[in-house]
């Protein structure tokens, strides 16, 4: 669900709406979004309940989430359409049913968007399967299966490839963009990999071994993947625009690592909070923002200097981030919108 960090962007104008949350502050008002533009300032808006994760479409511009709720056999789940400038929901897809006899759906829980194609793409970790919509009518366009406990999933729009990581079989799988057709698999044993990031230029895919406490690079033209060390428990992974520099949020350790991907070593450590979940990049600056879900913070990091630049109180149990364009998109499970909504939070990278 990580963008690679060299796709051209394009520039989408955001007006600076906001709820007023002070960096450190705690987040109120959470029924609505309100309109303030003030520098530093952070929009909160209740979207529904179970959110998972984000992933933003340059194509459309349009922010995508997903939800679920529950153990299986998993009722209510949904892939949202969400404005990025007012936080609304502009469409509501759900899942196609799995069982009829339960109503179990096939639930939704990573994303990402292949905006050459005009899809969005799903991790359905409760079927060990991916999933492919249609962006522009929200139709459901295939599923994928074997793909064990399904967790994140990233587009690599120039080599027509989506990757996915099997966090029960140890797996990188890649799919063909076009037919939607498995294309290759690469298996570490014993890893478990969660968070993924593609460079596009040399499309080489990195997943984070969150078992492993290390990162798994895998080449386009080869099956034997690189280990590269990463910190303690990394679970999320982004990379510098350039290429050459890996971010890792780990989640045990409470930090982020900077990672010389030619070195392959760790050259910086960065505390960030207690159980650093997510983690993306901002192209215009290099900074990274580290979400923690224990902290109930979300960290901005300028990775060169080793220094945290900004700290913002999100709700509770923030789940992921997403950057796009300068502003950061952070979704929580925290509740505590109306009726019990998870909330979606944003705010710019840089005052």
């Amino acid at each position: 669900m990580t963008s690679s960090p060299l796709r051209s962007r394009r520039t989408v104008t955001r007006a600076a709406i906001a709820l007023v949350v002070a960096a450190g502050s705690t987040a109120a008002l959470a029924g609505t979004a309100s309109a303030h533009a003030a520098a530093g300032t952070v929009t909160v808006a209740p979207l529904v309940k179970g959110l998972y994760q984000s992933s933003y479409s340059e194509r459309n511009n349009v922010l995508w989430t997903t939800s679920a709720v529950g153990r299986p056999p998993v009722l209510a789940s949904s892939l949202l359409k969400v404005d990025p400038k007012t936080l609304e929901v502009k469409q509501t897809i759900t899942p196609p049913v799995t069982d009829a006899a339960t109503g179990a759906l096939e639930a939704v829980y990573g994303v990402a968007v292949d905006d050459e194609h005009n899809t969005v793409w799903t991790t359905n970790t409760r079927n060990n399967t991916v999933a492919v919509y249609s962006q522009r009518t929200g139709a459901h366009l295939a599923t994928l299966p074997n793909v064990g406990h399904a967790r994140e999933i990233v587009v690599d729009e120039r080599h027509d490839t989506v990757w996915a990581s099997a966090f029960a079989d140890g797996t990188l799988v890649a799919f063909d963009s076009k037919t939607l057709k498995e294309k290759k698999r690469v298996t570490v044993a014993g890893s478990s990999p969660t968070g993924l990031v593609v460079n596009e230029r040399t499309g080489t895919a990195y997943a984070a071994d969150l078992n492993g406490d290390q990162v798994v690079e895998v080449g386009a033209k080869s099956a034997t993947p690189r280990l590269i060390p990463a910190g303690d428990g990394p679970i999320s992974i982004a990379l510098s625009k350039n290429g050459r520099t890996a971010y890792t949020a780990n989640q045990t350790g409470g930090d982020l690592s900077v990672i010389d991907l030619k070195k392959g070593l760790v050259t910086k450590s960065v505390a960030t909070g207690a159980g650093a979940l997510s983690v993306a990049g901002d192209d215009r600056t290099g900074n990274v923002v580290v979400v923690n879900r224990t902290a109930a913070t979300a960290t901005v990091v300028d990775p060169r200097k080793g220094s945290i630049v900004r700290t913002v109180t999100t709700g509770a149990n923030p789940n992921h981030v997403t950057v796009a364009d300068g502003t950061a998109y952070v979704v929580d499970k925290s509740g505590a919108g109306l009726d019990g909504a998870d909330q979606v939070h944003s705010f710019r990278v840089t005052r």
